[in-house]
């Protein structure tokens, strides 16, 4: 599911330097405190709105959009619906449990991606950080964001092995409660909307509604997952961003 970021953004090129889209500069070029060379920018950039927008977020509509649909019409063709008949709320094959799980799965595969390739970017100089929205000072906006709990190590000091595993699974553990909280806020948004659609097309039977093997199933959970991956795909990567931004500006090291 990798994306091709460096190559889909004009004047960067495999990680090597090049001419800076948002600065007219070489991207290898020492601006200051800055991953990759680059500073925090005053604005959101043509650059930064392409990568947010279109590469992460009409591209991950497409693409989740595509996989969930596939998912789909693997799951459900191939049942047999005499014996397991697609229902919504009953199991086997629950379209609302499916729903459910595709929030919970869909958050916490893109979260994951998103801090693997954002940071990445960041690191090569692909992209710059967002340095124009002004840091939170309450506790709850500082905590998510993860403000206060970083620790870094001595500029230039360069962990071990075993310590970069340690400092790896520290982070996810970190990670964690925040990847709940997205996923919280996406099943109070998309689950109840997903039920009441499904609750006015499907067949009403008894306690339950149920329907065909296709294109329901398919069409929902494609059009489900898209309009997921469109809502938290660039808040996601917007996220590491502007974070980055506000580490810059109040002087941290080079991370690397």
């Amino acid at each position: 599911m990798d994306r091709q970021r460096d190559s889909a953004i004009p004047g960067y090129t495999n990680g090597t330097a090049s001419t800076d889209p948002e600065a007219g500069r070489p991207c290898n070029e020492s601006t200051g405190n800055a991953r990759g060379g680059k500073e925090a920018t005053d604005k959101l950039s043509t650059h930064q709105f392409i990568y947010l927008f279109i590469l992460d977020g009409l591209g991950a509509l497409v693409l989740s959009g595509g996989i969930n649909f596939a998912i789909a019409y693997a799951m459900y063709t191939t049942q047999n619906l005499t014996k397991n008949p697609i229902r919504l709320f009953q199991l086997p094959n629950t379209l609302a449990g499916d729903a459910a799980l595709t929030i919970v799965l869909q958050c916490v595969i893109t979260w994951l991606l998103e801090a693997v390739l954002v940071n990445r970017d960041l690191r090569k100089g692909g992209i710059r950080p967002i340095g124009f929205l002004a840091e939170p000072t309450s506790a709850l906006p500082r905590w998510f964001l993860m403000l206060d709990s970083e620790k870094q190590g001595s500029e230039g000091e360069k962990p071990s092995k075993g310590g970069r595993v340690k400092r790896g699974a520290a982070e996810l553990r970190q990670q964690g409660p925040r990847v709940l909280v997205i996923i919280l806020a996406s099943f109070a948004l998309c689950w109840p909307a997903s039920v009441g659609i499904l609750l006015a097309v499907g067949e009403k039977r008894g306690g339950d509604w149920f329907f065909k093997a296709t294109w329901t199933p398919q069409i929902f959970k494609g059009v489900m997952g898209g309009g997921l991956a469109l809502l938290t795909t660039p808040l996601m990567a917007g996220y590491w961003l502007v974070r980055e931004g506000w580490r810059l500006k109040r002087g941290g090291a080079l991370l690397t």
